[in-house]
C-alpha cells in the first residue's frame, strides 16, 4: 500500500489516526499497540505470504540482542550470527537472481526459481543489523519487549522506504513522548508537501523519463537531455516527496523520524551530495562499514579500498544488477577524483562552475542509475554527448517540453530552499511587526498545504496510480 493510492489517503490513514487518538495519551503501550498492528497490516497488504521475512528479522533481532547483554561470553560470536541470520534473506531475495542469472551467462544452465522480493527488505535489515551493532558496542541497551523492538521495525511510515532509524532514538520515545496539537498540523502539512511532490511533479515528469529511455533509434540529443535531467527530478521528488510524508506521519504520531534530504542538488561536488542526498544511508555507512574498516585513518592504499567497498556495497545495495555496480563504482572514482586529483582545482574554482560541475557529475550518475542495462546506459550516455541516432532534436522532445510546461517551472524552484527563503522573509518581517506576515506565517503553509492536497486528490482520481521509485529497494 503506497501513501499516495487512495485506500491509504481515505481507508487506512483515516482508520489508524481515529483508534490512535480514541486511546487516552497515558495509556502508551495501548496506542503502541495500535502502531504495530496497522504496520503490520500495512505491510501484510502488499503479500501476506512475503511477512514472515519481517517477522524472522524481528524475532531474530530481539533474540540477539538480548544475547549481547555486556559481560555475557560469546558476545561476538552472537552479533556476527544474528547479523548474518538478518543478511541472509536479503542476499537470498535480492541477489540469488542476478548470481545465478551471471552464472548462466558462463553457461552452466542453472535452473532460477521466481523469487519475490520483500517490501522493504533492505530498510528493516540494515535497522535491524543498527540495532545489534549499538547493542554490541554498548550505545543502547537490548530492549527486552518484543513489541517495541517490532514496532520499531515495522513502523509504517518509514518501513518501505526509511529513512533509517537508529534505536537509539526511537526506542526511547516509543516508552515516553507526547502528542501535540501544533506537531499534528505542522506533520500533516509536511506530508501534504510530499504528496504533492510525488503526484503532481515526480508522476509527470517520469512520462518524459520513461519516453526518453525507451526512444530507441529515435533517440536524439535533446530527448537524452530531457529524459535524463527529468529523471534527476523525479527521482528526488519521489523520494524526497516519500520521506516528506513519513516524516510528516512521525510527527502526528510524536516520533520525529531523521531528515534524509538536505536539497541535494545545490551541491558542489559529489562528495557534499552524499552529505546531502538519503542522509541515513549515507550514515549507515559511514558508521557500520566505513569506521570499522578504517575509515581514512589508514595508509592511502587501505582508503582506496575502504572507498571501493563502500561504494560496491551502496551499489549493490539499491539494486542486484551491473547498472547498480557501475553506479557504485562510478562514485568510489569520482570520490577518489576530488580527494587524491582535482580536489585542490575544484576548490579553486568559482562556487557557480563547481555546481555545474556537480550537477553534470549528478545526472550522469542518474542515467547509469535508470538504465536497464549497461548498453542502453551507454546508449543515452552517447546521445547526451551529441552521438545520437535520431539526430539533434525531434518533434518527440519539443512535445515533453510543451506538455509538461508547468511542472518543468515549478519542478527548478521546488528542488531548492524557496520555501524556507520565503517564510523566514516572512518570519523576520513577523518579528518587526507586520499582521500581514504574521498571519501568512501561520496559516500561509497550512493554506498551501490544503491546495496541494486538493490538488494532489484530484491528480489521483484522473490519472493511473504509480508506485515510489525506492519500493523496488
Amino acid at each position: 500500500m503506497a501513501f499516495s493510492s487512495m485506500a491509504f489517503l481515505f481507508g487506512f490513514l483515516p482508520a489508524v489516526l481515529l483508534c490512535y487518538f480514541l486511546i487516552p495519551a497515558r495509556w502508551r503501550a495501548g496506542r503502541n499497540g495500535v502502531l504495530l498492528l496497522f504496520s503490520l497490516a500495512f505491510y501484510a497488504w502488499g503479500g501476506a505470504r512475503l511477512a514472515p521475512a519481517l517477522a524472522w528479522s524481528c524475532l531474530v533481532t530481539w533474540a540477539g540482542g538480548l544475547l549481547l547483554i555486556p559481560g555475557r561470553r560469546g558476545r561476538r560470536a552472537v552479533f556476527w550470527l544474528a547479523a548474518a541470520l538478518n543478511l541472509l534473506p536479503l542476499l537470498y531475495f535480492k541477489y540469488t537472481g542476478f548470481l545465478l542469472g551471471n552464472l548462466n551467462a558462463l553457461g552452466l544452465g542453472l535452473a532460477a526459481p521466481e523469487i519475490l522480493l520483500p517490501a522493504g527488505i533492505s530498510f528493516f535489515t540494515f535497522q535491524a543489523v543498527s540495532y545489534l551493532a549499538d547493542v554490541y558496542r554498548g550505545t543502547v541497551p537490548p530492549e527486552r519487549h518484543l513489541s517495541r523492538l517490532a514496532l520499531y521495525m515495522a513502523f509504517f511510515p518509514q518501513l518501505l522506504q526509511g529513512p533509517i532509524v537508529r534505536y537509539g532514538d526511537f526506542g526511547p520515545l516509543l516508552a515516553e513522548r507526547r502528542e501535540t496539537v501544533p506537531d499534528a498540523s505542522a506533520g500533516a502539512a509536511r506530508f501534504c508537501f510530499g504528496l504533492a511532490k510525488k503526484v503532481l511533479l515526480a508522476d509527470a515528469l517520469g512520462n518524459a523519463a520513461n519516453a526518453a529511455f525507451a526512444a530507441g533509434d529515435r533517440l536524439t540529443v535533446g530527448l537524452a537531455w530531457i529524459g535524463s535531467i527529468a529523471y534527476t527530478l523525479q527521482l528526488y521528488f519521489d523520494f524526497s516527496g516519500y520521506t516528506d510524508m513519513a516524516l510528516g506521519l512521525g510527527r502526528v504520531f510524536g516520533l520525529p523520524l531523521p531528515e534524509n534530504f538536505d536539497y541535494p542538488y545545490l551541491a558542489r561536488s559529489a562528495g557534499e551530495f552524499w552529505r546531502r542526498w538519503h542522509m541515513t544511508l549515507s550514515r549507515w555507512f559511514r558508521d557500520y562499514v566505513y569506521i570499522p574498516l578504517g575509515g581514512n585513518r589508514c595508509s592511502r592504499r587501505r582508503h582506496l579500498w575502504n572507498l571501493l567497498a563502500v561504494w560496491l556495497l551502496t551499489g549493490l545495495w539499491h539494486g542486484a544488477a551491473w547498472t547498480f555496480v557501475a553506479w557504485g563504482l562510478y562514485y568510489a572514482a569520482l570520490l577518489t577524483g576530488e580527494k587524491y586529483l582535482w580536489g585542490g582545482a575544484l576548490e579553486r574554482m568559482p562556487p557557480s562552475l563547481r555546481h555545474v560541475y556537480a550537477l553534470l557529475l549528478i545526472n550522469f550518475g542518474w542515467v547509469l542509475f535508470r538504465a536497464g542495462s549497461l548498453g542502453q546506459a551507454g546508449e543515452i550516455i552517447s546521445a547526451m554527448l551529441g552521438f545520437a541516432p535520431g539526430g539533434l532534436w525531434s518533434g518527440e522532445a519539443e512535445y515533453f517540453l510543451r506538455q509538461y510546461a508547468w511542472e518543468w517551472v515549478i519542478a527548478v524552484p521546488a528542488a531548492l530552499p524557496v520555501k524556507e527563503w520565503i517564510f523566514s522573509r516572512l518570519e523576520r518581517r513577523r518579528e518587526a511587526g507586520s499582521r500581514g506576515a504574521a498571519a501568512l506565517t501561520i496559516f500561509g503553509p497550512k493554506l498551501l498545504a490544503l491546495c496541494l492536497l486538493g490538488l494532489s486528490t484530484v491528480r489521483l482520481l484522473s490519472s493511473t496510480f504509480r508506485s515510489f521509485l525506492y519500493f523496488q529497494f
